[in-house]
């Protein structure tokens, strides 16, 4: 526990100083790793290609460990040979998970890796998911198993593929089961279905994100963590759920109702001027979704630049930066730090776009985000912060 709690203070320290990409700046998620004999690693890494030490990743530390011959204090995940995972877990704790590591063990339901090419997109959608727990272990928020650890507020994953002929998998999130179509890791059915919906992005990471946004809404905002969203009562931590409704609309409007006139008609006119993308106009619950998974995005990229050296003083790109006018709480005490943030990312992904169309593809961050974009981006870090500090204190 007090290991625990060292990180989490750690993490609140890297938090505190969200500036931007300047000189000691320091990432909440390190990107960048190193062997026991000095060569660079990386996230995904089973082995040194340098020295030939097994490599894994361990969640509670947060990094890639070099293994040494006949050490016994970490193992393999039991899916290390059927989806490559490279996560290690203690010994003591592989019963009960039936060795499953904390992001293997999230799933409920596979598919069936005998049939098509089921296994190579199931591994896909894992790469994914390991991006994604690992970030969410980092930021101080609850990671726990529905399946083994917590029935009622845990998180668990179905990854399911529709028979030939047969109904389309729907993903999405009910009450902290997050359903994703498994053909979502084919590249050409993603990218048809990107361009029949118009959207400017489509990941298997973006799902990811967005889904758990979902679940996140259930745990941070709504009345009660285990309860159907849009459940009344005063929100937990501090009570989120009216500052969420002026900041991104009532929840309680009729949800089926909007994303059948969201795909009827359009989005909204005027999204762009208040939402992060089209989709997040449908709906409170999407618009929390969708901003949700930028934040995560936004974080990630920004974790990896600073990982790797980055300086944001070393990138001009002539852009106009937000003042606190644009936050969600200008006085609150970390404002200033956010919005550094927040002019960082428009550096840096106006760079990386850049970068893409020196190279002839498609931007990497094709969004613009408005002023009362970033004041919802500022509610959401204002909520992920107040749960992990509440979680860090004994």
């Amino acid at each position: 526990m007090k290991a625990l709690l060292q990180r989490v203070a750690g993490l609140f320290e890297a938090m505190g100083t969200l500036g931007g990409l300047g000189r000691g700046q320091r990432p909440i998620a390190t990107r960048r790793y190193q062997c026991a004999c000095g060569q660079p690693i990386f996230f995904g890494n089973s082995r040194c290609l340098a020295c030939g030490r097994d490599l894994g990743f361990e969640p509670g530390a947060l990094t890639m460990l070099a293994l040494e011959p006949g050490s016994s204090r970490w193992q393999r995940c039991a899916n290390a040979a059927r989806c490559g995972c490279n996560w290690l877990l203690a010994p003591a704790e592989a019963p009960r998970h039936e060795g499953l590591c904390r992001a293997c063990r999230l799933n409920r339901t596979i598919p069936d890796l005998d049939e098509r090419d089921n296994a190579r997109l199931w591994g896909r959608i894992e790469v994914a998911k390991r991006r994604l727990v690992s970030q969410l272990l980092a930021l101080g928020l609850p990671v726990q198993s529905r399946v083994t650890e917590d029935a009622e507020r845990g998180v668990m994953f179905d990854f399911l593929r529709g028979a030939p002929g047969g109904p389309p998998v729907t993903t999405g999130h009910a009450a902290g089961l997050i359903t994703l179509d498994i053909d979502e890791a084919d590249d050409a059915t993603r990218e048809r279905l990107r361009d029949a919906l118009a959207e400017p992005y489509r990941t298997l990471l973006g799902h990811l994100r967005h889904e758990i946004g979902h679940y996140y809404w259930l745990r941070l905002v709504a009345a009660d963590g285990g309860a159907d969203a849009g459940g009344e009562g005063q929100a937990r931590r501090g009570g989120w759920l009216q500052p969420f409704r002026v900041r991104f609309g009532d929840e309680r409007t009729d949800y089926a109702a909007a994303l059948a006139r969201h795909y009827r008609e359009g989005p909204a006119s005027d999204w762009a001027g208040r939402c992060v993308s089209a989709y997040a106009s449908s709906h409170p619950w999407e618009d929390w979704a969708e901003t949700f998974a930028h934040y995560l995005h936004m974080l990630d990229t920004l974790d990896t630049a600073l990982s790797f050296g980055l300086e944001a003083d070393e990138v001009d790109t002539g852009f106009t930066p937000y003042g606190p006018e644009a936050l969600d709480a200008p006085g609150d005490p970390g404002a200033e730090r956010f919005l550094g943030f927040v002019n960082a990312w428009l550096q840096i992904s106006a760079l990386m776009n850049e970068l893409a169309r020196s190279m002839g593809q498609p931007d990497f961050y094709p969004f613009v985000l408005s002023a009362p974009a970033v004041a919802k981006l500022h509610l959401v870090h204002r909520i992920v912060a107040t749960e992990a500090a509440a979680r860090a204190t004994p």
